[in-house]
């Protein structure tokens, strides 16, 4: 097995294991950064975790405090956070997972609509944007998990909200779809750069 498949391998694990502990919290959620930490380090650091991880995984989910409510809101944008964000030699990648709106695609007029006249103010054009999307009859919550690793790997999955209580009942539903949050990808990447002090 190639490097590059066994890390692709390793972090879809990894995500799918952050997933099923987020939905287990219920909806509703602050975004969330958790920290992969390889297993063997956490232990040899915390002996005490050595029941509560599973030693097989190469890796171990670490969740970190809720973002801050600004971005949450959409006061300060999930980007400008991101800048600030960095993480120590010993995280060797990390998962962002945030509640979202999906929309069918013939809701882009929908959209347009509301941004157009208001292009000139970016902060005003988001905000018409959100309220569109959150608007919209056909709108679907979601949780996006997108994560990257240190060598470069990355993986974003969507998780629709379930329409019933039969759907809540199902196995975990991740799906992706080409181009999934490349801007969101990259941002974590960037949280993974060495910072050269």
């Amino acid at each position: 097995m190639s490097a590059d498949l066994h890390a692709e391998i390793v972090l879809a694990r990894s995500v799918h294991e952050v997933a099923e502990f987020v939905d287990a919290e219920g909806w509703g959620r602050a975004p969330q950064m958790f920290a992969l930490v390889r297993t063997a380090d956490l232990v040899a650091a915390e002996p005490a975790l050595l029941d509560q991880v599973d030693a097989t995984d190469e890796l171990t989910p670490v969740a970190q405090d809720p973002l801050p409510d600004s971005v949450a809101d959409g006061t300060m944008p999930l980007d400008e956070f991101l800048a600030t964000t960095s993480w120590p030699p010993a995280v060797a990648g990390c998962v962002l997972v945030q509640e979202i709106v999906v929309l069918p695609p013939d809701a882009e007029d929908a959209l347009d609509d509301a941004l157009t006249p208001l292009l000139a103010d970016a902060d005003a054009a988001d905000a018409a944007g959100r309220a569109a999307a959150h608007a919209h009859p056909e709108r679907r919550d979601a949780r996006l998990f997108a994560a990257a690793l240190r060598t470069g790997n990355s993986l974003c999955l969507l998780q629709l909200r379930p329409e019933s209580e039969d759907e809540e009942e199902d196995a975990l539903d991740l799906r992706t779809y080409p181009n999934l949050a490349p801007n969101v990808v990259e941002a974590l990447r960037h949280t993974l750069e060495e910072s050269g002090d």
